[in-house]
C-alpha cells in the first residue's frame, strides 16, 4: 500500500511540474494573452516568484480578469520586471 501513495505521488508530482510548463491562453476582445509558464518563472525566479500570482496557496491555474490582469497581478509585476505594459505587449490578434 506503501509503495502505491508513493507512486501516486510522484505521478502528480510529475503532472504538475508538467503543467508549470504549459502555455495557457486567456482569450480577450483586443487579442488573446498567451502566458508561458515556464518563461515567467525564469524571469521572476528572484523577485516575486509565485506570491504575487498565487499568493500562499498551492501553484494552480489562476482565473485573471481584466482587473485583476492591468491590476496588482500582471501589470504591477510586469513594471517591477521590465514586462511589457502596453496593450499590444500582451494582447496579440
Amino acid at each position: 500500500m506503501k509503495k502505491l501513495i508513493v507512486a501516486l505521488l510522484v505521478v502528480a508530482f510529475a503532472a504538475s511540474t508538467a503543467f508549470a510548463g504549459d502555455v495557457i491562453t486567456y482569450e480577450c476582445k483586443k487579442g488573446n494573452v498567451n502566458f508561458d509558464h515556464k518563461m515567467h518563472q525564469e524571469k521572476v525566479e528572484n523577485s516575486c516568484k509565485n506570491a504575487a500570482c498565487h499568493g500562499d496557496a498551492t501553484p494552480a491555474k489562476i482565473a485573471v480578469d481584466k482587473k485583476t490582469a492591468h491590476g496588482k497581478m500582471c501589470k504591477v509585476c510586469h513594471k517591477h520586471n521590465n514586462g511589457p505594459t502596453k496593450c499590444s505587449g500582451c494582447h496579440k490578434k
